[in-house]
């Protein structure tokens, strides 16, 4: 490990960024569970509620090191684009365009605290790990049964 300083100020703002993201997770997962109609009805609303949970969870996770650091978290929510889109395969779309975005922070957090706070590191390492695991469940809900491929934008 080097003796590299940690940039607090830019870590703490990316961590709320983060944590803006995920409690807009919070609310879109929500929301979406309650615009989902037709026969798979139910057991997507518990996939897309314990989405949420996993939001909440995150986002109060992100603030502990954000409080841990000394700073302050955000009291913001990340911006919510409502589409008027509520076919699964809408919500499944912007739910990947979502973590994405949630994704590019973490790696974002990682380039800043690597080398500099093994906690802070592996925390964004695990997240990280979560997050695109999250992503490869989702584009596996997007495949048509027996498609073997990966889902991709435009192509499914």
């Amino acid at each position: 490990m080097t003796n590299k300083k940690l940039d607090q100020a830019t870590t703490v703002a990316v961590l709320n960024r983060i944590l803006e993201l995920e409690l807009a997770g919070v609310v879109r997962y929500t929301h979406y569970a309650m615009m989902v109609y037709g026969h798979a009805r139910i057991p997507i609303v518990a996939w897309l509620r314990e989405q949420a949970q996993d939001s909440l969870g995150h986002a109060q996770e992100v603030g502990e090191v954000v409080t841990s650091l000394g700073e302050h978290p955000s009291l913001a929510i990340g911006d919510l684009l409502e589409t008027h889109k509520h076919g699964i395969d809408a919500i499944l779309r912007e739910s990947l365009a979502h973590e994405a975005e949630a994704l590019r922070f973490y790696h974002e957090l990682l380039g800043l605290v690597e080398g500099r706070s093994v906690h802070l590191e592996e925390f964004a390492r695990r997240m990280i790990f979560t997050e695109e695991r999250h992503q490869d469940e989702v584009n596996k809900m997007l495949r048509e049964p027996g498609d073997v491929a990966a889902w991709a934008a435009g192509g499914g």
